[in-house]
C-alpha cells in the first residue's frame, strides 16, 4: 500500500532503479494528496504544501526517514485552505501560493500562523482560479497559471483554455497583469528559466514553452513529449540548465521522464548570433 513520501533518485536514474532515500513516516507531516514539489537550490531545502493540513512544509534538502520539517506555515492568519500547488523565490526569499482566485506571497523563513506579506487578488487580476506559479527573478516578474475569470458562459471558458498571466513580482492586491498569454490548453505546472526568458508549462500531453515577453493567444516557441508523442497525462515539470534538460512525471505513465534539449537551452546563444 502507498503511502505519503518524498523519493529521492539518482540524476542519470532509468528504469525500475531503486530510490536513494526518502521522507517519510508521521513525523514528516506529509499527506497523501501533494502534486507539487520545489527544490531550493541556493539554501538546499524542499517545500511541498500540504492540503490536507492547510500548511507549507520545508524541509532540510539532506533530510531522510522520519524528519520533522524545518518550518510549517499553517492556522487561520495564513489564508491557505485548499492549497495544491506552490513556488519558491530563493533569490527574494519568498514562497508563493495559488489560493482559488487569489495568490498569497509569505517570507521564506515564515514559521507557524504567519499572513501573507502580499495578495494578489481582485477583478484586475484577471485570476479566475489560480492553479500555479513560477518566478522570473532576473527580470522581477511572476507568471500565474490558471483559468480566466469565470464570465458564467462554461463552453467559452472552456475553449478559452487557461491564462498566463504576468506580473511585476512586488504587485499587490488588485493590479492588472503587465501581459497575458491566452488559449492555453490545459491547466497545470510551470516553471520559468530566468537565463533563457522562456516558461514551460504542462499542458493536455506535452508541455509548451512560451518566451517570457509573448502577449496574447500566441503559440508555443517549442513543445516538449508531444502532442503526440511519449507523454500521456504530464502533470509536473522541472529544469535542469546545467544538463540541458527539462524533467516532468506523467501520472499515467507513472513515471518521471527527462528530455534533453540543448535546442532549447542554446536558443540563447542563437538569438544573440542573431542579433549581431
Amino acid at each position: 500500500m502507498a503511502h505519503p513520501q518524498i523519493a529521492v533518485f539518482a540524476r542519470l536514474a532509468d528504469g525500475n532503479e531503486a530510490r536513494l532515500r526518502a521522507i517519510e513516516g508521521q513525523a514528516t507531516m506529509l499527506g497523501r494528496t501533494m502534486h507539487a514539489i520545489a527544490y531550493d537550490p541556493v539554501h538546499d531545502e524542499i517545500v511541498v504544501p500540504q492540503q490536507f493540513g492547510q500548511g507549507v512544509l520545508t524541509f532540510a534538502g539532506s533530510a531522510s526517514g522520519e524528519a520533522t520539517p524545518k518550518r510549517v506555515i499553517q492556522g487561520p492568519r495564513t489564508q491557505l485552505i485548499a492549497l495544491d500547488r506552490l513556488g519558491v523565490d530563493p533569490v527574494n526569499n519568498e514562497i508563493w501560493v495559488p489560493e482559488g482566485q487569489k495568490v498569497l506571497v509569505f517570507p521564506r523563513e515564515a514559521n507557524g500562523d504567519v499572513a501573507p506579506i502580499r495578495t494578489l487578488s481582485g477583478p484586475a487580476t484577471r485570476i479566475g482560479a489560480a492553479r500555479s506559479v513560477a518566478i522570473d527573478a532576473a527580470r522581477n516578474l511572476v507568471v500565474v497559471v490558471g483559468a480566466p475569470p469565470d464570465t458564467g458562459d462554461r463552453e467559452e471558458r472552456r475553449r478559452r483554455g487557461a491564462e498566463l498571466t504576468i506580473f511585476d513580482r512586488t504587485a499587490n492586491g488588485n493590479v492588472k497583469p503587465k501581459r497575458v498569454i491566452s488559449g492555453i490548453p490545459g491547466n497545470g505546472n510551470v516553471a520559468v528559466s530566468s537565463e533563457l526568458g522562456l516558461i514551460f508549462v504542462v499542458v493536455d500531453t506535452y508541455v509548451g514553452v512560451w518566451s517570457i515577453d509573448d502577449d496574447g493567444e500566441v503559440a508555443p516557441r517549442f513543445t516538449i513529449g508531444g502532442p503526440n508523442g511519449v507523454l500521456q497525462d504530464p502533470r509536473g515539470v522541472s529544469l535542469d540548465p546545467k544538463n540541458q534538460a527539462v524533467i516532468v512525471s506523467d501520472k499515467q505513465l507513472n513515471a518521471v521522464l527527462t528530455f534533453h534539449v540543448p535546442e532549447i537551452y542554446n536558443r540563447k546563444a542563437t538569438d544573440q548570433a542573431a542579433r549581431r
